[in-house]
């Protein structure tokens, strides 16, 4: 097999983990911004951001990782995405800055406690919804044409992204609240565990309306499901997690479970994005830009690749120390600021 065969294939399963990464890592962090209004006072809110202060900026490499990826690797892809997404893309990443300077904001502040709390809140539901709408405008399709994009600067806009932004919302916040089940005790744990229940069914309820939606859109993301019998190897995956689910109510509905909830809401968006994968592939864009024709020449992606083989074990080792470092439950009285 050249270069030109598989490179692409790697660089296409990179940024699938680097994008995986932020999602699991980062959309705790937005969760806790989501749930937010729910604090019942201001002590209880630094309760909530002080469980990420300390790791919540290392979280957004894996997003860089994964546009600086999808620009070096797959440019025409990066191109098209941008071209059609211009406006999700800028509203997320304002919403991001917002939160940013919201979180550092808040601790200093005086008299303008209550508005950056407010700020933090806002910038993290705007982040998660506009996630959604890329997430949504990319599995719905986009119409291409010799691998120029034909559209309109709002092409994005339509009810299945919509829901795929309501989705990603309510699924980050099950992500805090299960972060604030692992991290916190007390009246602030109560309060997550109040907020896990109805979140797990409302995530679910999303789940299945997204994938009853899937057969009906043009990019065919479930034809791959039912072609040739495929369907049979990869049944396990929507089996798994349905029985995720399960185990999922079973440990938020049981005191004394704090770590089973968390883990089991970060597999239940790992196999939600295989799933994904495996109906898009191997186009990058849907429903008709594969990764061979959007990929730059193999000079390029060896190149940037040897400075992935560099990078990404640092990466890796910083994140996996820092969260090791900071382990354990988080007092009301701690703070790092």
């Amino acid at each position: 097999m050249d270069t030109a065969t598989w490179l692409p294939v790697a660089w296409y399963f990179v940024i699938g983990f680097g994008v995986l990464m932020y999602v699991l890592l980062d959309g705790f962090v937005l969760g806790l911004g989501i749930l937010a209004p729910f604090a019942e006072d201001g002590d209880q809110l630094d309760n909530m951001m002080n469980t990420a202060a300390p790791i919540w900026d290392g979280n957004e490499t894996w997003l860089v990782l994964g546009g600086t990826g999808l620009l070096a690797a797959f440019p025409k892809a990066y191109a098209i995405l941008l071209s059609a997404l211009y406006l999700p893309v800028l509203m997320m990443l304002i919403a991001l800055i917002f939160r940013g300077v919201a979180f550092e904001f808040r601790f200093k502040a005086r008299r303008a406690r209550r508005f950056w709390g407010g700020a933090f809140a806002m910038g993290s539901m705007v982040a998660a919804f506009a996630q959604g709408l890329i997430l949504g405008a990319l599995v719905e399709g986009m119409p291409l044409e010799e691998g120029k994009y034909l559209g309109g600067a709002f092409d994005w806009f339509s009810p299945f992204s919509m829901l795929t932004g309501a989705a990603v919302l309510f699924g980050y916040a099950l992500l805090g609240a299960c972060w604030l089940i692992l991290k916190t005790g007390g009246p602030l744990q109560r309060v997550a565990r109040s907020l896990t229940r109805p979140l797990v069914l409302v995530v679910v309820v999303f789940m299945g309306l997204v994938s009853a939606w899937l057969p009906f859109l043009d990019s065919q993301i479930m034809a791959r499901w039912f072609e040739g019998g495929n369907f049979w190897w990869l049944a396990p995956v929507p089996l798994l997690a349905l029985v995720n689910a399960f185990l999922l109510w079973r440990a938020v509905m049981r005191e004394g479970r704090d770590v089973a909830p968390f883990l089991l809401t970060l597999t239940f968006f790992v196999l939600g994005f295989i799933g994904l994968v495996i109906g898009i592939w191997p186009n990058i864009i849907p429903p008709s830009l594969s990764i061979w024709e959007a990929s730059s020449p193999p000079s390029s992606q060896t190149f940037t690749l040897v400075g992935l083989v560099v990078l990404l074990p640092i990466i890796l080792g910083y994140t996996a120390w820092s969260y090791s470092v900071f382990r354990g439950k988080v007092q009301a009285d701690a703070g790092y600021h």
